[in-house]
Formats: C-alpha cells, sequence, structure tokens
C-alpha cells in the first residue's frame, strides 16, 4: 500500500532562508543550505524549497560564515543539490520552459509552478509534455473570502476568479502530476490545516494532493491524515526550532499506526547513501 510522505517545507527569500507568517511577516533564518542538510539527515521523504523573492537579488550580505553567499538562485539550486539526499521539489518565480529546464539540469526532481499556471493553464500542459507530468507540481495558495475559499496569485496578493476544487480540476485536466495546496489565512498561525480546504481539493482530484500550511504540533499531521484522503503532509516553520524534528514528527505518525514509513529504516537508508 502507497506510503504517506512528510515533506518539509523550505522558503528562501533573498539569498535567505526565511519563516513565513501570513505571507507577509517574515524572519531571517540564515544560511539557505545548511537546513538542507539537516533534514536530509533525519530522513525526510521529500524536500520542497521555494523561492519566494520579488527581485533578483541574492545576497546573505555575510562573507564571513564559512559559507559560499551566492548572488542567484541556479547556484543555490547547485548547493542544494549536492547536500540534499532525498528528492527535492523546486518553486518559486517559474516563468517559462527554460526556468524549468535549469532547475531539473541543477538537480531538481521535480519543479512547482504557481502564478505562471494561472496566467496560462496551457503552460501546465507544455510542461507536462516536455518534462513529464511525475516533474510537475501545481501550487495553488487558498485564502477564505466572504466565507468561501478562493485561489489566489502573486504570492497571495491577487484573488482569481477560481475555488480550489475549480482549479484544482483544470491542473489534472492539463497534466499536473500532483497538487500542493496552501492556507494563506493558516500560514505560520500553527492553528492546524484547514481540513476543509484540504478536502475540497483532494474529493475533486485523483491525482496526489500534498497538504501545507498551519502545523504547530505533531498531532496536526495527524488530524489532517485522519480526517482527508491527502497522500502528504508538508509543513515548513515547525521543523527549524527543535533538533531531529522530521524524525520525531515520522515517528510520531508510525506510532500512531499512520501509514508512513518506518523512521528507523530510512535512517539507516540514508545513511547507507552518505
Amino acid at each position: 500500500m502507497k506510503k504517506k510522505r512528510l515533506i518539509p517545507v523550505l522558503l528562501l527569500k533573498n539569498g535567505f532562508l526565511v519563516q513565513s507568517k501570513s505571507f507577509k511577516r517574515y524572519q531571517n533564518l540564515g544560511n539557505p543550505v545548511t537546513s538542507v542538510k539537516r533534514l536530509s539527515e533525519w530522513a525526510a521523504d521529500e524536500l520542497i524549497y521555494i523561492d519566494i523573492s520579488r527581485e533578483d537579488v541574492y545576497d546573505m550580505r555575510r562573507d564571513d560564515l564559512g559559507h559560499y553567499n551566492r548572488d542567484n538562485i541556479l547556484d543555490i539550486i547547485d548547493d542544494v543539490s549536492r547536500d540534499c539526499h532525498m528528492p527535492v521539489t523546486i518553486g518559486g518565480r517559474i516563468r517559462s520552459l527554460r526556468d524549468m529546464a535549469f532547475r531539473l539540469s541543477k538537480g531538481a526532481d521535480k519543479v512547482s509552478i504557481n502564478t505562471k499556471a494561472l496566467e496560462d493553464p496551457g503552460f501546465i500542459e507544455e510542461a507536462a509534455k516536455e518534462f513529464g507530468s511525475q516533474c510537475v507540481i501545481v501550487s495553488m495558495d487558498a485564502k477564505s473570502v466572504d466565507g468561501a475559499h478562493r485561489i489566489m496569485s502573486d504570492g497571495g496578493r491577487q484573488m482569481t476568479g477560481y475555488s480550489p476544487a475549480e482549479w484544482a480540476t483544470i491542473a489534472e485536466e492539463k497534466g499536473a502530476g500532483e497538487i500542493l495546496i496552501n492556507s494563506i489565512d493558516r500560514d505560520g498561525r500553527k492553528n492546524g490545516y484547514d481540513i476543509d480546504l484540504v478536502s475540497q481539493v483532494v474529493d475533486a482530484v485523483d491525482i496526489p494532493v500534498i497538504a501545507l500550511g498551519g502545523v504547530g504540533e505533531w498531532e496536526h499531521f495527524s488530524e489532517v491524515l485522519e480526517k482527508t484522503d491527502v497522500d502528504a503532509v508538508a509543513a515548513a516553520n515547525i521543523f527549524h526550532y527543535s533538533d531531529q524534528s522530521v524524525y520525531l514528527a515520522k515517528k510520531y505518525l508510525y506510532e500512531k499506526g499512520h501509514l508512513v514509513r518506518q523512521p528507523d529504516l530510512l535512517l539507516e537508508e540514508v545513511n547507507s547513501r552518505r
């Protein structure tokens, strides 16, 4: 039976990793690669790495930390791929097939697309034909507006006319291999996934759905796995501040009886690849 995946998410903004709250406030967490190595050693199933920079500027403004200070996203992806011992999805600022090709050539296993797909749904089809559906994740940001969920574009700034179910259905028809659904309202709030939102998407499509947004404790992973048929659970902030956080989350889910890979076996597999 297919295992459920546990996926940490890292957000890159102008060369730094950041912690996000409501898509508006960002706390600097520092080096863009250190956390990749740490999460990889803690037996995560996959990694999602999203560039949320608004400008084409990458600069840690520090050259004294013993790390390269990269000035472009492709060099950063190079560094990420080198330290990442698990499948990695790269997202953010994807505007063309060329952007996707560069990221895949630098070691990405999949690429997530968001605003470009909303502007031109045919781009999903082009990407799927060029690289295969297994490489294409459509990332969806949703917000509650007047009591109903609406899909937002441009980093949560622009409201579209799509409901989550409508846009998920279109993305699947165009060839998306997976959907990442994120709640803007829950981002960084630590009050759990928006179960209703996740259910709307899961019930609308047959392709795998990854839930994101709102995790503040391990129980929130368990809740969404119990109440929806989501394929993977993702989170960002919760993995940053405790030692072996991914391993402990996986262990919690395994001991609760969820269909996840046994964390100790996964650690052995990771160590054998190092």
